[in-house]
């Protein structure tokens, strides 16, 4: 399940609601293949346990499923434009990347059937979630027909069909978004896991595409040495030869103690839940917070609860939004696998210089901050980046400068925000920010 919270957050600070299907041809960054993840063996095999044998609720699954077999996929419903492209780079990144057999279908049958409905239909059935993936359906109408129930995750023995379901009305990106977490979690791991610095596996909803990391869950846990209905012993067992066979450059280090989530996970949701008061809201950011300092140097936990928290003082306390967020980069600045996090920080700020009349700061982070933003494939956060950097541009003089970088950044705006009244909603949102331009 895909909570599209980095998205939905951006877009309610800046004033905007999404409306309208954006039109859009294809996304503006596409990238080579994922990188090798940055970890050991033994670290990516107690991941991937962790992933494989829980649910997001944190209940318990005794056995191994996965599809046994030749996988087709086929899109249904009121199909958006950009959906049909989006997914063939997926698939072929599957069976490219992850060694998976598995394409569109040519015909009405399918393993995967991925259906685009009415994003309020997606709220209606699953609060919080931007997409869901239900095990046993074939389509949204069967869904409905079953009173909004499905076959239980933990119960499954082998997986032979599963349902996906998009919101039609989203902006491309979180379309993309929701298809590449979907697909993985159809494919191979059913939890999530906010310790994950650099996956889609993570209810932060940093990471955008599949990464080195989820493309070698996905080849493990459908290497041919492991089959539906294994233990989780058994799959622990033959995990270290896996992958040693598929990342013979992680065979040095063990992994580390896993510092559990606690309280923090459910301060985190309690934060982000659009149902709570923002009173509720902001106490639970402020514990989460506090709570995010226990965490080890690199874990993005140590990062996200100051982040959130700063996320959600913006206008109430700018100054000790200020704080958090400057936190929150000195935790995401310790690692490598946190770059993009630091880049959602670094536009946050960006905001806040603008607020307080420092447009030359505010165009300096923003404009170290975008390649990072473009090698993630993230056009919604480029776009941001890009139309904060032209605000500072405006607000120094520059207005040749300004105009050109929003004109070059249009077609990351599109498709990763939405129409181009979503995009001028931002954009007077920024105008407004603090002190008045100088002329």
């Amino acid at each position: 399940m895909r909570r599209g919270i980095a998205l939905a957050i951006a877009l309610a600070l800046a004033g905007c609601t999404l409306s309208g299907g954006p039109t859009v041809s294809a996304p503006p960054f596409v990238a080579g293949a994922a990188p090798k993840p940055m970890r050991s063996n033994a670290a990516m095999a107690a991941d991937i346990l962790d992933l494989a044998f829980a649910l997001e609720s944190g209940r318990q699954i005794s056995t191994l499923s996965r599809f046994e077999g030749p996988i087709r996929v086929r899109l249904a419903g009121d199909v958006p434009s950009t959906l049909p492209k989006d997914l063939s780079h997926l698939l072929g990144r599957l069976r490219d990347e992850a060694g998976l057999e598995i394409k569109k279908a040519e015909d009405g049958q399918a393993e995967i059937m991925i259906e685009a409905v009415p994003a309020d239909a997606i709220r209606r059935a699953a609060p919080g979630a931007a997409c869901f993936t239900v095990p046993e359906v074939g389509s949204w109408a069967d869904f409905v027909r079953s009173g909004h129930h499905a076959t239980d995750w933990a119960s499954l023995k082998v997986r032979r069909r599963v349902a996906i379901f998009l919101p039609r009305d989203a902006a491309p990106q979180e379309l993309r978004s929701c298809l590449h977490e979907e697909v993985a979690q159809a494919l191979g791991p059913l939890n999530d896991l906010y310790r994950l610095p650099d996956s889609v596996f993570n209810d932060d909803d940093m990471e955008t595409v599949l990464t080195g990391f989820d493309i070698l869950a996905l080849r493990a846990l459908n290497a041919p040495e492991l089959h539906s209905g294994m233990s989780r012993a058994e799959v622990a067992a033959r995990l270290p030869a896996i992958l040693a066979r598929l990342n013979p450059s992680g065979g040095a280090g063990g992994a580390a103690p896993v510092q559990e989530d606690g309280n923090w996970r459910r301060d985190i949701e309690t934060a982000l839940s659009p149902a709570n008061s923002p009173t509720v809201r902001i106490d639970a950011a402020a514990r989460a917070s506090r709570a995010s300092q226990r965490f080890a140097a690199g874990d993005p936990r140590a990062g996200f609860g100051p982040y959130v928290y700063g996320r959600q003082l913006m206008n109430r306390d700018p100054d000790e939004a200020r704080r958090q967020l400057e936190a929150a980069a000195r935790a995401y600045g310790l690692s490598r696998l946190t770059e993009v996090q630091s880049a959602h920080v670094a536009v946050q700020l960006a905001r806040l210089d603008l607020a307080t009349g420092d447009p030359a700061t505010a165009r300096d982070r923003t404009r170290s901050a975008r390649p990072i933003a473009a090698a993630q494939e993230d056009a919604a956060l480029y776009a941001e980046l890009a139309l904060v950097e032209a605000e500072a541009l405006d607000r120094m003089g520059q207005k040749a400068k300004a105009d050109t970088l929003r004109l070059d950044s249009l077609p990351a705006a599109r498709y990763g925000l939405g129409p181009d009244t979503i995009i001028g909603q931002m954009r007077r949102g920024l105008a407004a920010l603090g002190p008045a331009k100088e002329n």
